[in-house]
């Protein structure tokens, strides 16, 4: 068993690290502040080739997997920038058309994922739904050789910024529609499709978030939005289901990445702080094991969940899904609370400096907090071990 990085891997750690410093923590809290978005990072980090990691080389990517991704969200969020569109446009965009796309919608956006020039997100969340696939309200149905799409989605980052949306929907089959014949019984199964942000009967709606991000959330609205054929995620509408659980692994994994790197650089700024901070004329207030323990037992819990991470995504590049899926679920978990206890004993190991703009932990909790709701909260994430790993019947 080996814990050790390659030599190519630590030097695309210590590369990102860098570029993660040059912009640091301030950066990012003037982008989020402002309304803008920190387009100078990520374009820096796709013509350095971070953010095409994992896409194949014959489509300008660095033909690695979802383990030197992690590398990257986790070493960015550690410089105190801890970018969501790594998950939803590298993590899961390029991973679902890469492994499931037709060839020419593999030659058409991975590329442009690869370099920084395209951005792909996400939408599978509704509001009656959320993410339960089999409940999704979003349905496309066929118009001659087109595709109609309608419904709601909703906590959709970045569109503002995408080119692009990945839809979750589900498809009538069985009515006709798919060649079964029209006494057929209708079934509805999950489909993706790639659908440009300035599709006419696209609209979104940006939703008021008490996080400090520089990436936006919106509720999109799908009224009739007109597709060719080839939106289609796949070659058919046996594609779909397939491609869905082709992005959750990854997106688990590259979250929970992003969430040992916040941990990290949290218990970073604490630790410079604590370790020189004196008061009434003695020793450092680090010294003090009412300071020090808590701050120990946060970073021995991001550790632990780094190194679930690792075995997730050292799992799923291998190709072992069913246990890159149990392993990613639980660095996840792992990941969400160990970051969300690192931040919170920062605040507290700070005192008053560390509810300050200029100390920069405060400005983490927002984000932290939602990492233990998404992309999948912690309470399914145990429902799914108890089912899953423990035999327990489902509750839900």
């Amino acid at each position: 068993m080996n814990f050790d990085l390659t030599g190519e891997q630590d030097q695309l750690r210590d590369a990102v690290r860098a570029l993660g410093r040059k912009y640091g923590h301030s950066y990012f809290v003037q982008k989020a502040k402002s309304g803008g978005h920190t387009d100078e990072l990520w374009h820096e980090a796709g013509r350095l080739g971070y953010l095409g990691v994992n896409i194949p080389t014959e489509y300008g990517g660095g033909g690695g997997g979802i383990t030197e991704l992690a590398i990257v969200c986790e070493e960015l969020a550690a410089a105190g920038c801890p970018l969501l569109l790594l998950v939803v446009s590298p993590a899961i965009a390029a991973t679902v058309i890469n492994k499931h796309g037709t060839e020419e919608q593999r030659k058409r956006h991975l590329p442009g994922l690869a370099d920084g020039s395209q951005k792909i997100v996400f939408a599978i969340t509704e509001p009656e739904a959320g993410s339960n696939f089999h409940r999704l309200g979003t349905v496309a149905r066929r118009d001659g050789d087109d595709w109609l799409l309608s419904g709601r989605k909703v906590y959709i980052s970045g569109v503002d910024e995408a080119g692009h949306v990945l839809v979750v929907a589900r498809v009538a089959v069985g009515d006709g529609s798919a060649g079964s014949g029209d006494a057929a019984p209708q079934k509805l199964k999950p489909a993706l499709f790639i659908v440009p942000t300035d599709a006419p009967g696209l609209e979104k709606s940006r939703l008021d978030m008490e996080i400090l991000s520089p990436e936006n959330q919106f509720m999109l609205f799908l009224d009739d939005v007109r597709l060719p054929a080839d939106a289609l995620v796949g070659e058919s509408l046996d594609a779909g289901l397939p491609a869905l659980f082709a992005g959750l692994n990854p997106e688990r994994i590259t979250v929970a990445a992003m969430g040992a790197g916040t941990g990290r650089y949290a218990i970073e700024r604490a630790s410079e702080y604590t370790a020189t901070r004196k008061v009434w004329g003695g020793r450092s207030i680090g010294s003090h094991q009412g300071v020090a323990h808590p701050l120990a037992h946060a970073a021995v819990q991001v550790e632990l969940a780094r190194l679930m991470i690792q075995k997730a995504a050292a799992l799923y590049d291998a190709g072992r899904d069913l246990e890159a899926g149990v392993a990613g679920n639980m660095a996840k978990y792992a990941s969400g609370e160990a970051a969300a206890l690192a931040v919170d004993t920062a605040v507290q190991a700070l005192g008053g400096a560390g509810m300050t703009t200029e100390y920069g932990v405060a400005t983490l909790l927002g984000a932290v907090r939602a990492g233990r709701i998404a992309p999948v909260s912690r309470e399914m994430i145990l429902n799914f071990v108890a089912q899953h790993i423990l035999g327990q019947e489902k509750s839900y």
